[in-house]
């Protein structure tokens, strides 16, 4: 049988492939700012794009117009300056470049045997976290798809530390305001979902230390096993960092293992400002983080470090007669060991890759950006009419209500759905919402590279604009 070379492209031919990609790219790119920031309903179903099976082959042309002008649009446009809603992702071009490499060169970086030099520069990413972090060596960790699978790794790790086999009875701690994540994670480690205690936090949004501490003797008076400790640095809600020093002490008193939530915020840690917002995190004995988040690369980059970076092996080391020996302990990275993926993309990279060529300073700069144009746009927001800032920012995320005169109630919740649309529609910000005391109340968070003094401007302008025009009172 003759061989079938069909998916063996020539030089020409990828050449030809990567310029005509690159074209749409980069147009894609330039036109960012004429772009609408969200283009997209939540009824949208786009049964037009259900497909069969193909069959027969597409020309690379046609298939590009279909994604650039018929799917890439109708989304949030996460690359946008004006994308202020949920915590965006900047998604650097450098990382784009990054993963051309990693995907086309397709080394298998989860072993040491399978791409040694390439497994150690993964391994110095994660060591650059943790010398960010301020862990000491000795620490190490892992990079994940996300902070979701971080938090899930901590917790299992966390459990093979402090729990014997029979883990029924272990207990989990964290804020009302924790990521749904945390929970998640208890979940898919096991645990059932009412072992773990929802803390109410106090009125900057911050786990109560005192409810803490009740919650953690009670348990262990009616012969519960409290075991994890997870702080948030950096909230969804709000941007609310717990105190972590005072829930270090306490973990320690306790023989906690304490977690740190750091997916949104743990970044902040190369600023002065964040530095001090989140002193105590070098004492928590895990950290998750988002490089997806605070160091602007695309959706699908998260990382777990852990103080004793042994306990990762400990916990998911498992060993099989196909798999290479396992030498973590004399100086080689084996990342398959170190959580649950076996296949897994060359994830570092992504992050390397940008970090090399520019240096930390350009990171460290852009997070400072984004700590003084939340205040900015918190102090403007207190400015307009009937709006009310229901949480300054901790970090770069605020939360705001309208709140005009004798309007309560759901009727006030509907009004402030009414706003947020009403910016939104305007399209030049897009802002989302989080229910904050119950109430639903419209947030801002500012952590793109690409957004700078002129867009929150934007933003406040619109908010002011909508508020306007959905109470019909006039603007200052």
């Amino acid at each position: 049988m003759a061989p079938d070379r069909s998916l063996e492209l020539t030089r020409e031919e990828m050449a030809d492939m990567v310029s005509a990609t690159t074209d749409r790219v980069l147009e894609h790119i330039e036109s960012l700012p004429d772009q609408p920031a969200a283009n997209v309903r939540v009824d949208d179903r786009f049964e037009h794009l259900r497909e069969q099976v193909p069959e027969e082959p597409t020309p690379l042309a046609e298939l590009l117009d279909l994604l650039f002008e018929d799917a890439i649009p109708y989304s949030i446009n996460g690359p946008h300056p004006g994308n202020l809603s949920y915590i965006p992702s900047g998604g650097l071009f450098h990382a784009a470049v990054a993963d051309l490499i990693a995907n086309a060169i397709n080394r298998y970086v989860g072993a040491w045997a399978g791409a040694p030099a390439l497994a150690r520069l993964e391994g110095n990413v994660v060591e650059w976290f943790c010398e960010m972090v301020g862990y000491p060596d000795g620490a190490f960790g892992l990079l994940t798809s996300g902070g979701s699978i971080a938090n899930l790794v901590a917790t299992i790790t966390a459990r093979r530390e402090r729990l014997p086999d029979d883990f029924s009875d272990g207990m989990i701690y964290t804020s009302d305001q924790a990521h749904h994540s945390v929970t998640k994670a208890a979940v898919l480690a096991g645990f059932p979902r009412e072992n773990v205690r929802l803390i109410p936090s106090d009125e900057d949004y911050r786990i109560r230390i005192d409810a803490l501490e009740a919650a953690v003797e009670a348990d262990r008076d009616a012969g519960k096993r409290p075991f994890l400790l997870v702080g948030s640095a950096g909230t969804t809600n709000t941007g609310a960092v717990d105190d972590l020093d005072e829930l270090a002490d306490l973990a320690a008193c306790q023989d906690l293992w304490l977690h740190a939530d750091a997916a949104y915020g743990g970044f902040f840690v190369l600023t002065d400002d964040g530095r001090e917002q989140l002193a105590g995190l070098p004492r928590c004995d895990s950290i998750t983080l988002d490089p997806h988040k605070g160091l602007f690369l695309p959706y699908g980059t998260g990382a777990l470090l852990v103080r004793d970076g042994n306990s990762l092996e400990r916990a998911h080391a498992v060993s099989a007669d196909y798999m290479s020996e396992h030498r973590l302990a004399a100086g080689y990275v084996d990342f398959s060991q170190l959580g649950p993926e076996l296949s897994r993309d060359f994830r570092g990279l992504r992050v390397w890759l940008p970090l090399r060529m520019h240096g930390v300073a350009p990171f460290r700069a852009n997070l400072a950006e984004k700590l003084d144009l939340s205040r900015w746009v918190a102090s403007e927001l207190r400015d307009v009419n009937s709006v009310q800032v229901v949480a300054d920012p901790q970090l770069s995320t605020l939360a705001f209500r309208v709140e005009p005169p004798g309007v309560t109630g759901e009727p006030l919740d509907n009004l402030n759905r009414a706003v947020l649309e009403r910016i939104n529609q305007y399209g030049r910000v897009h802002l989302s919402a989080t229910t904050v005391d119950g109430r639903f109340t419209p947030r801002v968070c500012v952590l793109s590279f690409r957004t700078h003094r002129k867009h929150v401007e934007q933003c406040v302008e619109d908010v002011e604009r909508a508020v306007a025009e959905i109470l019909q009172q006039p603007r200052e």
